[in-house]
């Protein structure tokens, strides 16, 4: 049987960031499983990635993900996606773009590498100075 990897992407990114259902997590990861680039400087495990979305989700509002596309080679797949939140603050819709990169066990993602903009995502929420890449590339410190 053929596992349909952008189908677990797809499902992934409804059932955990648009439903909320945290126990998707242990049922698309192996309890071994990691994830990188989710936040810098170390991967996290299904427990350490649940408290991650959990937060994540507490900042925003009515989160909506498209999966864009799609590559599949092997076990691997790789995906860019976009994220659109309301910002509960200013009312106002806001748009991330990511990527992910997966490894596959059957239908079972078992290693995974996650980017997304953060610094422009926080700085469209309000929570860094609007220009914070342009102020960092300039040599000054972002109060």
């Amino acid at each position: 049987m053929t596992v349909d990897k952008q189908q677990i992407i797809e499902d992934w990114f409804r059932r955990v960031w648009i439903e909320q259902d945290m126990d998707a997590i242990d049922e698309m990861f192996r309890p071994d499983s990691t994830a990188e680039g989710v936040l810098p400087g170390f991967g996290v495990g299904p427990e350490d990635f649940r408290e991650m979305a959990t937060m994540y989700l507490a900042l925003v509002e009515d989160p909506i993900v498209c999966v864009e596309k799609v590559m599949v080679d092997g076990d691997w797949a790789a995906a860019l996606w976009t994220m659109s939140i309301m910002n509960p603050v200013s009312g106002e819709r806001i748009t991330g773009f990511g990527q992910l990169f997966v490894r596959f066990e059957g239908a079972i993602m078992v290693e995974a590498y996650n980017n997304f903009d953060l610094v422009a995502f926080f700085e469209k929420l309000g929570f860094l100075p609007e220009q914070t890449m342009a102020m960092c590339l300039t040599g000054q410190k972002v109060a």
